[in-house]
């Protein structure tokens, strides 16, 4: 079993911090600037990077060369750096490219570490309106504009009054998006194109599902440990882990999880 002793933690948390503060003024630089543009990263439809990408995740492996030289890291830009510590860093640099290239303040930093099991801490970071979301080591904490706060998930309600979010109308396969429009049909409330900041509601007590497919390590991981820290549940479609990617459903508790799957899996 991976243990982490108290001294360890306060160290890698205080990293995690220092990686999205130094992200948040790198995206925050370019954001909403006249001549933003972006390459796409496919031939067969865009998948947009810009400058921001790049510099921030550059400026986050600077720090964790510097701080954490021993770890591993995996990042959507430079992607896998080995490590020997037992520990990676899984960073997305701005998950919701598409969103940021639009100037929606609903893209965010996503940053975690964790092992080969999962992640142990995560952070969900939105530079624009300074909302940070971070869980793991036995907290969970919003801070924002506001204030701070603990996240705490919602408690169950029937799946004809959830509400559900998924970043595209047209989720993943034709069999996937197929059983998506099922568990939408059973929904109060279907919403589109929140990229991470969806799995910072659930975190919030604000929503209760996020259903997505296709995903990487680097999409999902802070989500997971951020969502499970405030009480809720990530699992793929079937129920097992979902820290490799793939198809994710996120849940605000074990109830609707439940529900969800089954109407995935009808």
């Amino acid at each position: 079993m991976f243990t982490v002793s108290e001294d360890e933690r306060r160290a890698l948390i205080e990293t995690a911090h220092a990686l999205a503060d130094a992200a948040r003024a790198v995206t925050l630089e370019h954001f909403r600037t006249d001549g933003l543009t972006a390459d796409t990263k496919l031939d067969t439809h865009f998948d947009p990077v810009t400058v921001a990408d790049r510099a921030a995740e550059r400026r986050m492996r600077d720090i964790l060369a510097a701080r954490r030289p021993h770890d591993a890291i995996f990042g959507e830009e430079f992607g896998a750096q080995a490590g020997s510590s037992g520990l990676t860093w899984v960073l997305d640099p701005i998950d919701g490219t598409r969103g940021y290239l639009s100037g929606t303040p609903t893209w965010g930093v996503l940053i975690a570490v964790g092992n080969d099991d999962g992640p142990l801490f995560g952070i969900i970071d939105q530079p624009y309106i300074r909302e940070r979301f971070e869980g793991g080591f036995g907290q969970a904490g919003l801070a924002g504009p506001h204030g701070g706060r603990p996240l705490k998930t919602r408690p169950p309600r029937p799946l004809s009054e959830a509400i559900l979010f998924t970043t595209f109308p047209e989720v993943g396969t034709q069999e996937e998006a197929t059983a998506f429009r099922r568990l939408s049909g059973d929904v109060r409330l279907t919403r589109y194109g929140m990229d991470c900041y969806a799995y910072a509601l659930i975190a919030a007590g604000q929503i209760d599902l996020v259903v997505e497919a296709g995903l990487q390590p680097y999409d999902v991981q802070a989500p997971i440990a951020v969502i499970e820290a405030a009480g809720g549940i990530v699992t793929d479609w079937q129920g097992r882990p979902a820290h490799r990617g793939g198809r994710v459903l996120a849940a605000a508790n074990p109830d609707v999880h439940r529900a969800a799957m089954e109407r995935l899996n009808a």
